[in-house]
């Protein structure tokens, strides 16, 4: 950080923004390609998915593409995505995606979905796509969002 940086609340948001934009450039630079912006899905949009999206739709603007949805129940947060133009798909169908979709956030909840994916992603042979679990979404939520990520009781994250 150089002497111009003035740090205070929202200084080190939009820092914390610039960081996690920045990881995933440098991600794709070491996997030998360029990606102005990455493209993400988002699957799960049930009280954690439908939060995250409503955030992230906020953040489209910073260099970030929401392209694709995946949800199977009427939730609030599949109307926010119809309403956003978000593509609605399966998750076989975010997997025949292949290599147009950076980022796939994985938010049901559910560890047989996390398995679902990343088995089918393995059998596509699809070695770009990113898997990030609840665990990174609160993460980077803490980084970017003063609102509080809902809690689900019992709920198992990561892998």
């Amino acid at each position: 950080m150089g002497p111009d940086l003035i740090l205070n609340s929202k200084s080190v948001k939009n820092f914390y923004d610039c960081l996690v934009y920045k990881a995933l450039l440098l991600y794709t630079h070491i996997q030998g390609e360029k990606m102005e912006k990455p493209n993400i899905a988002i699957i799960g949009l049930g009280r954690i998915g439908s939060a995250f999206l409503k955030e992230m739709l906020k953040k489209s603007a910073k260099g970030i593409t929401l392209e694709f949805a995946a949800e199977q129940n009427e939730t609030p947060g599949k109307e926010m995505a119809k309403k956003a133009g978000l593509k609605l798909v399966t998750l076989d169908e975010v997997v025949q995606l292949g290599e147009k979709i950076d980022v796939i956030f994985e938010l049901t909840g559910l560890p047989e979905v996390r398995k679902e994916l990343r088995e089918k992603l393995i059998t596509s042979k699809n070695n770009h796509t990113v898997i990030a679990s609840e665990s990174i979404v609160r993460t980077i939520w803490a980084l970017i969002s003063d609102e509080t990520l809902p809690v689900i009781a019992g709920r198992k994250t990561g892998y």
